[in-house]
């Protein structure tokens, strides 16, 4: 497998181990990674939306609470400054899959994200992903700004009012039927890929009423793919429950008629060409001191939840890492311990 070149051919081999070379990248504040992804392979994260700034508040989002529940689109930082940032970076990656827009809050709140995906086709023949949860599409100005976009991928939990209602605790002016008329009509439109994923709660849309009213609404959105996925990391709101792969596959088994799959909850190591051993030791060393929440692992090495919960993932499965649960908290503990 090959790594994608550079706008000028050059490859993004270099030799230099990512968390390196991420340490001495002081001046990058809104890219993060390469990391491994579940969905997509070595990404290069884009985060252009301040902390949890979202439509939604989510009750499983794994980058905690909403702090600012807002439809107000606004221009958060220079197109020039993350434009920089994301050509920094790729120089120094050793391989690149996706530059994803991803983060800790909805990355079409910025209405510059049209301009900095056209700046980046511009640059790198690296596919460019969008990591949205869909509620802005309505709007004609996002649809444009994603149409450049390879790979867009929306999250759609419930196609009645009380389920959205429940799951994703929307701002209080957004309507679904908005919401899912805007997936319909983007789809319509869009030339690329497009992956909308659905995440099951136990005992909100797992049953068969909400699964029929969401089979018949993705058949009319007609997405590329449906990816099924439920609670393994630590939510933002208490009492989320989980349904387990059986669950996942029934339902797989019931919308036949559409390209239906469970989102696999790792990635062997060895398919992950940029897996970092140093910050691989680096959060085994942390924890053998004392059991750390994620939380406690972002402030001591400085990394984002998102980036760190793919190490985990792969630590987990290795059996170099488990989980405790203490009171409402999820500690991470080496295996003995």
């Amino acid at each position: 497998m090959s790594p994608f070149p550079r706008g000028n051919g050059e490859s993004l081999l270099t030799g230099i181990p990512t968390w390196e070379y991420n340490k001495t990248m002081n001046s990058v504040k809104h890219v993060f990674g390469p990391v491994p992804s579940r969905r997509l392979g070595i990404s290069l994260g884009v985060d252009i939306i301040p902390f949890k700034t979202c439509s939604l508040d989510c009750i499983y989002c794994e980058c905690s609470k909403t702090t600012n529940l807002s439809l107000r689109r606004e221009s958060f930082v220079s197109v020039d400054a993350i434009l920089g940032e994301i050509k920094k970076s790729i120089a120094g990656a050793q391989y690149i899959e996706y530059i994803t827009f991803s983060g800790s809050g909805e990355p079409t709140l910025n209405k510059d994200i049209g301009a900095i995906i056209k700046g980046i086709k511009a640059m790198s023949d690296i596919p460019v992903a969008v990591l949205t949860n869909g509620t802005l599409l309505y709007l004609d100005d996002v649809q444009e700004a994603l149409l450049a976009a390879d790979l867009i991928l929306p999250s759609l939990d419930a196609a009645s009012p009380g389920a959205f209602a429940e799951i994703n605790r929307p701002h209080k002016d957004l309507e679904l039927k908005n919401v899912i008329e805007g997936l319909v009509g983007f789809s319509a439109r869009y030339k690329g890929q497009l992956w909308v994923e659905v995440f099951i709660v136990g005992g909100v849309n797992d049953n068969d009423q909400e699964l029929e009213l969401l089979h018949r609404t993705l058949k009319r959105i007609n997405p590329t793919r449906v990816q099924l996925n439920s609670l393994d990391r630590p939510p933002a709101y208490e009492n989320v429950l989980p349904v387990d792969t059986t669950v996942l596959q029934s339902i797989v088994e019931k919308w036949n008629d559409l390209p239906v799959e469970v989102i696999k909850r790792v990635r062997e190591r060895g398919e992950i060409a940029s897996f970092s051993r140093n910050l691989e030791s680096s959060i085994l060393n942390t924890v053998q001191r004392r059991p750390l929440t994620i939380e406690d692992l972002v402030t001591l090495t400085g990394m984002k939840r998102v980036e760190l919960f793919k190490y985990i993932d792969i630590l987990e499965k290795e059996k170099k890492i488990i989980t405790r649960i203490v009171g409402n908290h999820i500690f991470y503990a080496p295996i003995g311990q």
